[in-house]
């Protein structure tokens, strides 16, 4: 997200990459943070052009903190999760599926995976770290998911490290209120929406379907 904010406002890197690097406006929510990835709510605002970095960045946070308010931080530590839990669990369901309906079934399938101690298998974490590292070639391939980054959920479990996009109010709702299911895998169906599964078998049968071959988790 913070890349996004330097395209929309070419000839302001130096000052927009400092205010987002700059994790001081979530420090209560997020100690641990390092920048504003995952923070920086996702919304159409309206600036002038030569409105300060840390101005923009700010007003972003606070929509975010606007979304993420008091009921969200009880639900949050019912689950057992921390801010900075929830909403890095949140950009893997943003980045997973633009269907809102299918958001809260995404969700659960990482909830369950994360309950069983599974590894998540997110496709878009492993090209957050290839961008990351700079060595993204605009698709992912077998070799890439061999790639040595603590975001590869390919390789390490749990959660990764911090959020890898800004997650919208949907991607957060799904990730505090997954369905209650059983489905432990999905794949894309190449039409927009996913074939859940609970066991592998089925899962393998619904890549073989759709995929020829192909991957889903």
């Amino acid at each position: 997200t913070i890349d996004l904010v330097l395209d929309t406002l070419p000839g302001r890197r130096a000052d927009l990459e400092a205010a987002g690097a700059d994790p001081s406006p979530i420090g209560d929510l997020d100690p641990s943070a390092t920048d504003l990835e995952g923070y920086l709510f996702p919304e159409t605002y309206q600036f002038p052009r030569d409105v300060a970095g840390e101005a923009l960045m700010r007003e972003m946070v606070d929509r975010f903190r606007e979304v993420f308010g008091p009921e969200e931080r009880r639900r949050a530590a019912e689950l057992g999760m921390t801010v900075r839990q929830v909403t890095t669990l949140a950009s893997l369901v943003e980045k997973e599926t633009g269907d809102p309906a299918e958001r809260a079934l995404v969700s659960s399938v990482f909830h369950n995976r994360l309950r069983r101690g599974m590894l998540l298998q997110c496709d878009p974490t492993v090209i957050f770290a290839l961008v990351k590292d700079g060595v993204y070639e605009g698709r992912i391939g077998r070799k890439d998911l061999q790639h040595e980054s603590p975001y590869n959920t390919y390789l390490h479990p749990g959660l990764p490290p911090g959020p890898i996009a800004s997650p919208g109010e949907e991607a957060i709702r799904a990730a505090l209120h997954p369905s209650e299911t059983a489905f432990l895998y999905f794949v894309s169906m190449n039409d927009g929406t996913h074939h859940f599964s609970r066991s592998l078998t089925e899962h393998q049968q619904a890549v073989n379907r759709y995929q020829r071959g192909g991957r889903g988790r």
